[in-house]
């Protein structure tokens, strides 16, 4: 999401006349944008800060800003107290860069950091690199106030873009040769365009160019409904993956949460997807640790885990959020409980992960080959519509962002290595043919 954001206001500046500079030091402005959902990311801010302090005793004329949900909730720390920044600015005030930019230069403070209620950017044309894969926001904000969470805070009330808006967009990546969009909302399942739902949407983008694959992320359990799931089933550009938080296996620390769901709910929505989409995919994101959890509730959570057997998770050691209802709750679990905890939930998913993995040898699967591995340029990294990466031997015939059928050999828990069976080109219907 932040990056998708980073494209928009890359966008604003480039129509102001800007131009991206990869070198640091030849830079009049630097830009950070950033992300206040856990406190390490807000760490590794402040770090970035303190080196990039360094260049303004090179040149005092550099203005430095910080961008996003961090804008929002550090303001006065940044601004006034510290004096590390020269302009802040939230994630609905973008349009005005150029304008808080220009106040800097003139030696004062830039501070824009109004919530919108409207603000969509749906008529700002992101400026992306030449690639294979786009993230596309769909709407922005979110109404849940998830105990823990601050993004209602920083990034406002739920407001969804227009149908006709993401259509154009999809159309203009269609026509730069991308093969896969993500689309991002904090909960997709809320979208809502004058009655255009989340599963018309995803209709819709998929009827654009059926070559490219549709993900999207994140889905909150209570609005993912059947429409959404008998969707991903019948349209084939949809991949089979869905990122679905559980956050704990417990209803107690759930209800703590504000997670407005039970795990008997939870698990209803698993397996109902498993039914309707073959081979669909889960992964999910898990806290460690949360206020008054006891080893029970970490005990129900490995339970979850073993019922629904994850491909993936986001786990997480769970830290206060000045601003959030969880804040005022006692931090009673000791660090280094909340460290055993996350380990153990990290070496369970691993276990499953490749388990799941080791089911799929001897098995074809579509992969969309993104580039070379990160390891060696012998081999070639793609990725399936589960969302799996594949290691395959580099081969004359087949390049980046082509469609290739693979038998897998082996795997790790993380990865997938296999031999090349066919690639697969689209015809100028866009209909799959193999060769």
């Amino acid at each position: 999401m932040n990056l998708a954001d980073t494209e928009i206001v890359l966008g604003i500046l480039k129509d102001d006349g800007y131009e991206i500079t990869h070198e640091i030091s030849r830079a009049d402005v630097v830009l950070l944008n950033t992300c206040s959902v856990r406190d390490n990311a807000e760490q590794r801010i402040y770090g970035r800060l303190g080196n990039i302090n360094s260049l303004k005793n090179v040149n005092p004329n550099l203005v430095v800003g910080i961008l996003g949900c961090m804008a929002e909730r550090l303001r006065q720390d940044l601004v006034e107290e510290k004096k590390i920044v020269d302009l802040v600015v939230g994630p609905d005030e973008y349009r005005r860069l150029p304008e808080y930019i220009n106040i800097a230069f003139n030696g004062n403070k830039g501070i824009g950091i109004k919530l919108s209620r409207t603000e969509t950017y749906d008529d700002i044309i992101p400026f992306r690199e030449d690639g294979l894969q786009a993230w596309l926001s769909v709407m922005r904000g979110c109404d849940k106030f998830c105990s823990f969470c601050v993004v209602p805070f920083t990034r406002g009330r739920e407001r969804s873009r227009s149908l006709e808006s993401i259509i154009s967009e999809v159309k203009q990546l269609s026509s730069r040769g991308f093969k896969e969009v993500t689309l991002l909302g904090q909960n997709v399942n809320s979208y809502n365009d004058n009655g255009t739902d989340f599963a018309d949407l995803l209709i819709a983008v998929t009827s654009v160019d059926p070559s490219i694959r549709i993900r999207f992320t994140t889905s909150h359990p209570q609005d993912l409904s059947d429409k959404l799931l008998y969707t991903i089933a019948e349209h084939p550009g949809l991949c089979n993956y869905i990122h679905l938080p559980v956050q704990s296996g417990s209803n107690r620390i759930l209800e703590l949460m504000n997670r407005t769901y039970s795990i008997e709910h939870y698990l209803n929505i698993i397996e109902k997807a498993k039914k309707i989409i073959p081979g669909v995919s889960f992964s999910t994101d898990i806290i460690s640790g949360f206020p008054s959890e006891t080893y029970e509730d970490h005990l129900m959570t490995l339970d979850v885990m073993l019922i629904v057997r994850y491909d993936g998770a986001y786990m997480f050691k769970y830290s206060p959020r000045e601003g959030t209802k969880a804040f005022k709750m006692e931090d009673d679990v000791p660090e280094e409980v909340k460290a055993k905890r996350l380990q153990e939930i990290i070496d369970l998913q691993q276990k499953i992960s490749y388990e799941k993995n080791q089911e799929l040898i001897g098995n074809e699967e579509t992969i969309l080959v993104e580039g070379f591995s990160k390891k060696s340029d012998q081999f070639l990294s793609g990725r399936t519509d589960t969302n799996k990466v594949v290691i395959i031997p580099i081969n004359p015939n087949i390049r980046e962002g082509d469609y290739v059928n693979v038998e897998i050999d082996r795997t790790t828990s993380a990865t997938l290595f296999g031999s090349v069976i066919k690639k697969i080109n689209y015809d100028d219907k866009n209909i799959a043919v193999s060769t």
